[in-house]
């Protein structure tokens, strides 16, 4: 089965433009364009970074701010319509308005977490391969992590890693998989393991970053930043931006995004 990559990423905010002009300078991300209601796009040459004003007119399922949503890009929206039809029979779709902000068709996941669907890009180019920083690293929370990996598996083709292997073994319900790109992770939202953050749906996100230590001196001047437990097997450092989103810098350690392929800069 061919895989469909995850492209956007978006976030609910009161300000949009403040939150958009931080992850501008401190990640050297490009605009891409805004709209007259506020919303902001941003990428790091692969991905999408959507900061959408908060509104009622959005008509979304949780309208609190923060991470709020992810997009894939489809070969066939057809294709991938039936296999999530085959996945969940009574499924919902809506459309989208597409754009630069939005993609052409929503979907939900088993537990009511809203993906964007689209056959083109998101507005995004595609010219990140040695690029940094970069975004390389998606983590939902979920009641059961088992469903999701298999609904990412099977509407979008994502591979279950070997780290995701490793968890098994231990039984722990942590599952992890790959799109080649970008590694997703699936977490279960009850869970007693240190550092863990209940946000339910989209929790965090992953920057690979080349020059870690100036990354953390600069931003540590505006945020908050803290080190990672050492026994995570992906990222350092964990932080969070003005709004309170979390995300994570990483260097050395990486993600898996595809079976046994590692996306750091060592």
């Amino acid at each position: 089965m061919t895989i469909s990559p995850m492209r956007y990423l978006a976030f609910l905010s009161d300000d949009p433009g403040t939150l958009a002009d931080f992850y501008s300078r401190h990640f050297a991300l490009d605009e891409l364009g805004r709209s007259n209601e506020g919303d902001v796009s941003l990428s790091d040459g692969f991905y999408n970074i959507t900061f959408l004003r908060r509104r009622a007119e959005l008509n979304e399922l949780h309208n609190d701010t923060g991470l709020n949503h992810v997009g894939i890009q489809v070969h066939d929206i057809g294709e991938i319509t039936r296999e999530y039809l085959r996945c969940i029979p009574d499924a919902t779709m809506v459309a989208e308005p597409g754009g630069l902000h939005f993609g052409e068709r929503r979907f939900f996941d088993p537990e009511c977490g809203p993906v964007s669907i689209s056959t083109g890009s998101f507005g995004a180019p595609m010219n990140r391969d040695t690029r940094t920083p970069r975004i390389a690293h998606v983590a939902l929370n979920a009641l059961v992590p088992q469903r999701m990996l298999e609904f990412y598996s099977s509407v979008f083709g994502f591979r279950e890693v070997n780290t995701s292997l490793t968890f098994r073994e231990q039984g722990r319900q942590n599952r992890f998989a790959g799109d080649g790109v970008t590694n997703l992770a699936i977490h279960p939202f009850y869970n007693k393991n240190e550092g863990h953050e209940a946000r339910f749906g989209v929790n965090h996100f992953g920057f690979l970053v080349s020059d870690i230590d100036q990354k953390l001196e600069t931003l540590s001047k505006e945020i908050e930043v803290t080190a990672r437990p050492g026994d995570r097997p992906f990222a350092e450092y964990r932080l969070f931006d003005p709004e309170g989103n979390k995300f994570d810098l990483s260097h050395t350690k990486g993600w898996e995004v595809d079976v046994d392929v590692w996306d750091n800069t060592t």
